[in-house]
């Protein structure tokens, strides 16, 4: 590692360490989190950064931290060493610590980050084989402390989520929000334990109606949602068929097919179909995805989408960054949605099939003009930025290597 670079991670990591500024949420019960990727133009001053946030909520835990995620990785040096100390130092103060991870997450994780969670001090360490229970994965990544405070958002327990990718997420104080939350994780928890005792999963009992006004929280899949938690499968097209005149959406991926465990990826057309439906009474789409989403079979999709009126495509490449190569990294990740300045979306979603109708996921929506301008403003961003460029439908497009140079 060059000096420079120690230097900048030196730095950084006594930005954190030093005492937080009074957090600007955007809205009562909400505050909107960013990580904006070293080596980039890009700015967001006025957003916290997730490593600081993430060690603000362990450092302020009393009682109780629990952690569902996809998978775990750890880099020397780098912001997450420092929030995994955190971590640590509220477990060796008496914290108890839940950490539920997927299995199939293992594959994707540092067996040294691995090893480090379960030996921190009172952190019971659970992996959850989700296909069992529906054919899906984890793919949430969301933290909550004491039951009065959770994190929901597209970074992954990942040191290149705290650095080096663009990643969108929220810190909850909002009281029912976080309460479900809190009963998603303790639902999957228990799942765990009866897979584990190979016992019959227990279903959430069914209750009221899930609200949809003012901000609210839907999850997938819907069968394992805790009474009056909406269903994201549903949720999604809805808003989107309440969409009026522009929708800006920003995504890693984007397609109508779904990658089962098979490993094939037969048609999904739930989502697609309501977007097309959007353009097709004037609504204008503004969609930005990853150079990620340009494999053989999801580009013709895209291409498919792009000639459409009302629909434009951008594909966004962010730089390597100065240290080199970093595989799995430099790309933007963040699911969110922004409708007629009105409705904000935040999830951790792809949308494509899988995500939405048999794996974990957790979306937050927001009827706040302003957390809809000011995710429509991290949009716009990107958008009239130097690394987006339109799809063009007569070009060819390199196909995705994301881990390797």
């Amino acid at each position: 590692m060059s000096l420079s670079m120690k230097l900048r991670i030196a730095s950084l990591a006594g930005l954190l360490l030093s005492p937080l500024a009074q957090a600007d949420f955007s809205i009562p019960g909400f505050e909107l989190v960013h990580t904006v990727p070293v080596d980039t133009t890009l700015d967001a001053a006025d957003l916290r950064q997730t490593g600081a946030v993430w060690i603000e909520l362990f450092d302020g835990a009393k009682s109780r931290i629990d952690i569902g995620q996809f998978y775990a990785a750890d880099h020397p040096g780098s912001v997450m060493d420092k929030v995994i100390e955190h971590l640590e130092a509220a477990g060796k103060r008496g914290v108890k610590i839940r950490f539920l991870l997927e299995e199939k997450g293992i594959k994707l994780s540092e067996a040294a980050t691995l090893e480090r969670l379960r030996a921190i001090p009172n952190l019971t360490f659970r992996v959850l084989p989700y296909g069992q229970l529906s054919g899906g994965i984890i793919h949430a990544k969301y933290l909550v402390v004491d039951g009065k405070q959770a994190f929901i958002g597209s970074q992954n327990f990942d040191w290149r989520s705290l650095e080096h990718i663009h990643e969108t997420g929220l810190r909850i104080t909002d009281e029912a929000v976080v309460g479900q939350v809190q009963a998603i994780f303790d639902q999957d928890w228990q799942a765990q334990a009866a897979l584990a005792d190979k016992q019959p999963v227990p279903l959430p009992a069914t209750g009221q109606e899930p609200t949809r006004v003012g901000n609210y929280l839907v999850a997938s899949p819907q069968r394992y949602n805790p009474p009056g938690v909406g269903d994201s499968q549903l949720e999604l097209p809805r808003l989107l068929g309440e969409a009026k005149k522009q929708v800006r959406v920003q995504l890693l991926d984007y397609a109508p097919l779904s990658y089962g465990p098979d490993r094939t990826r037969p048609y999904y057309a739930v989502i697609d179909n309501a977007v097309r439906a959007a353009a097709a009474r004037g609504v204008s789409i503004k969609l930005m995805v990853s150079n990620w989403n340009t494999d053989k079979l999801e580009l013709p999709y895209l291409k498919s989408l792009a000639v459409l009126p009302n629909v434009e495509i951008k594909i966004v490449t962010l730089p390597e960054a100065k240290q080199g190569f970093i595989p799995y990294a430099r790309v933007i990740h963040s699911k969110t949605m922004e409708i007629d300045g009105q409705v904000a979306w935040i999830g951790t979603s792809n949308w494509l099939g899988g995500y939405l109708d048999n794996s974990r996921n957790l979306e937050v929506v927001m009827r706040s003009e302003a957390m809809a301008k000011r995710v429509g403003q991290l949009h716009a961003q990107l958008w009239e930025g130097p690394y987006a460029r339109a799809l063009n439908v007569t070009d060819e497009y390199p196909a995705p290597h994301p881990g390797q140079p």
